[in-house]
């Protein structure tokens, strides 16, 4: 879901990997969060299963420095790639602004390529919005693996609309990027298009737009820049395979989407500081914790109500693990927390829908918890400089 501050011109967009389990969702994310400067992106958070698999998503916010004199962040997610997941699915799609669909390459994955995507489009029907008129990429992906289909069969089966395409080997980090740029190129200019990406300021010196072409100082220079000439980070992946860059992409035509948006109302820019102000719930947090209690707030600011209750749960699991080791009704006695509202925060977590008081309510739950460890003497909470 859009968010758009008019005011300190920031425009916050969402976007989706999506695709069959183990096709390599989380790795992508892995790799771009190894790739992109620490200055600019946010705490990767992931819940998976014991078999490795991302059970709710990930979440990763990446900030683009300027687009059209304004601020863009990314906020990045995966799904679950298994069938019985699909109503956590339906939950992380919420809102969505683009997705990066991530096919897998082999011969025996093409049925659970199909069924991915139909799943997608059907989820997407429900919130009313039609995958032919969606921003959207596809990643072809685990190029690396001898037996892996031919890219014009993928095509021929999955893109038959020719959206953009890249060959990525999401271990690797080849092409990975490529996607991810594309991508957004496509949801700002698709929110361009309905006026919701406000232009330049007319005194503002002359800023490369949107759709300039490839090799300028555009978007696509942007997201470049993020990585800059440094060392990626220590590799989250147990093997990294070497292969020449240069992914397949194929030209898309006009693209006319209808996410859901929301325009927050303006606000008094911060002092000094240019970023944005602590929130009640990030202002009490731990350091250990902090980042997600912004996430929580974030999600909260832009309406992603379900999210907002899940970054709550996760952060409310881990400030109870301060209280020590034991279940977490133990944890919770230490801490004098309200088990009735710790019992109520997990059942609103299940739901497949929220409501603004219900992610408000899980906001309060968090701010308790918080609350209770700096009683306790546990970490201290952050202050804003």
């Amino acid at each position: 879901m859009s968010s758009v501050n008019l005011v300190a011109r920031e425009v916050a967009v969402k976007i989706v990997f999506y695709g069959p389990g183990l096709s390599g969702k989380t790795t992508s994310l892995r790799k771009i969060y190894e790739t992109v400067r620490p200055a600019h992106r946010g705490e990767m958070m992931s819940i998976a299963t014991e078999g490795d698999r991302t059970l709710f998503f990930d979440f990763l916010p990446v900030k683009v420095e300027r687009v059209n004199d304004c601020t863009v962040r990314l906020a990045l997610y995966t799904v679950p790639g298994q069938v019985f997941y699909n109503a956590t699915r339906k939950l992380v799609l919420q809102g969505a602004d683009g997705v990066v669909f991530v096919a897998d390459s082999q011969p025996e994955m093409v049925d659970a390529n199909r069924e991915s995507l139909a799943n997608l489009e059907e989820n997407l029907l429900e919130q009313g919005v039609r995958l032919e008129r969606f921003p959207l990429v596809f990643q072809w992906n685990k190029r690396d693996i001898p037996k892996a289909l031919p890219v014009e069969e993928l095509r021929a089966t999955l893109n038959p609309r020719g959206v953009p395409d890249f060959e990525t080997e999401a271990l690797s980090g080849r092409g990975v990027m490529d996607a991810l740029k594309a991508i957004t190129r496509l949801v700002i200019q698709d929110l361009r298009a309905k006026r919701i990406v406000p232009p330049p300021r007319a005194a503002t010196p002359t800023v490369p737009s949107l759709g300039a072409p490839k090799g300028t100082s555009g978007l696509e220079a942007q997201l470049s820049q993020l990585a800059g000439n440094r060392p990626a980070a220590p590799a989250m992946t147990p093997t990294q395979v070497q292969r020449p860059a240069g992914p397949i992409s194929r030209s898309m035509p006009a693209v006319v989407a209808q996410p859901q948006v929301q325009v927050a109302p303006p606000v008094a820019p911060p002092a000094l500081t240019g970023q944005r102000p602590l929130g009640a719930a990030s202002a009490l947090a731990p350091s250990d914790l902090f980042d997600h209690a912004r996430a929580a707030e974030g999600a909260f600011a832009s309406g992603d109500y379900g999210t907002c209750i899940q970054a709550c749960l996760d952060a409310v699991r881990r400030g109870l693990a301060f209280a020590g080791e034991g279940p977490l009704g133990s944890q919770a006695h230490l801490l004098q927390v309200d088990g009735g509202d710790l019992l109520k925060l997990q059942t609103l977590a299940a739901r497949s829908s929220s409501r603004v008081d219900d992610a408000a309510f899980a906001l309060y739950v968090l701010m308790q918890i918080f609350t209770r460890l700096h009683a306790a003497g546990l970490p201290a909470p952050v202050s804003e400089s």
